[in-house]
């Protein structure tokens, strides 16, 4: 099944983009009568059949809908300090957009390696690890946060944050795997390859994050998201 992206789709008609027109004539030299699947990113699916294959202007025709497709049983918020190399974040974005995000937050910390973060490129990766894995749903991408503003930030789940200092807290570190439960929500935390500092890990115990581990190895920021999100939906999928 091909997969296109049509936030803006207002069935029973849709005129794909340039460049998914371009994709579907060109590309996949797909043509009438051909089938294709769209989604709006929200959870809602359409089966629809090409009436018009203008390799600019690819026009479609619904012809069945499924509403909320597959939707995770969970929503997980990752905040995860961009790396100095972009290559090794958009690859975070790729594999968690595949094994299933909500939302990601790149995080602004006090030994981060890259103060300044441009959407537009995480945009797209995401938009295409979506359309690969067949996801109905698609993960929002929040602008750069500083670690103070995401403090501030209300969440009704469970938070977590993952150091790799000794434990503030009476209850210690907790395995991450071990700890969450089926179907709760989560926002976890992953610092930059310095580390989160001793204050922020402070502030975040104060603000109810829970210390946790993502075990003995010693991971890569990106490779250390990428666990956290595997765990999270390895508990929910047991």
């Amino acid at each position: 099944m091909q997969l296109f992206y049509a936030p803006e789709i207002i069935p029973p008609l849709h005129t794909l983009t340039e460049d998914e027109s371009k994709h579907c004539v060109r590309v996949l030299r797909l043509g009438e009568g051909d089938e294709l699947a769209l989604t709006d990113g929200v959870g809602t699916l359409y089966y629809a059949r090409i009436v018009d294959a203008h390799p600019k202007r690819c026009t479609i025709e619904v012809v069945r809908t499924v509403e909320q497709f597959e939707p995770l049983p969970y929503t997980l918020t990752m905040a995860v300090a961009p790396t100095k190399n972009n290559d090794r974040y958009e690859w975070f974005l790729e594999k968690a957009t595949e094994v299933g995000v909500s939302r990601f937050i790149p995080l602004e910390t006090e030994h981060s390696e890259r103060r300044v973060f441009k959407a537009e490129r995480g945009e797209k990766v995401i938009t295409a690890a979506m359309k690969q894995s067949l996801k109905a749903y698609r993960p929002t991408l929040s602008p750069l946060t500083s670690f103070r503003e995401l403090m501030a930030e209300p969440f009704a789940g469970r938070k977590f944050i993952a150091h790799c200092d000794e434990p503030l807290s009476e209850v210690g570190k907790r395995y991450l795997a071990s700890t969450l439960r089926a179907g709760e929500d989560a926002l976890v935390l992953i610092g930059p390859e310095g580390d989160f500092s001793p204050e922020e890990v402070a502030a975040a115990v104060a603000a109810g994050f829970e210390e946790i581990t993502l075990g003995t190895q010693r991971l890569r920021t990106e490779t250390a998201a990428v666990v956290a999100v595997t765990m999270v939906s390895v508990v929910n999928n047991r």
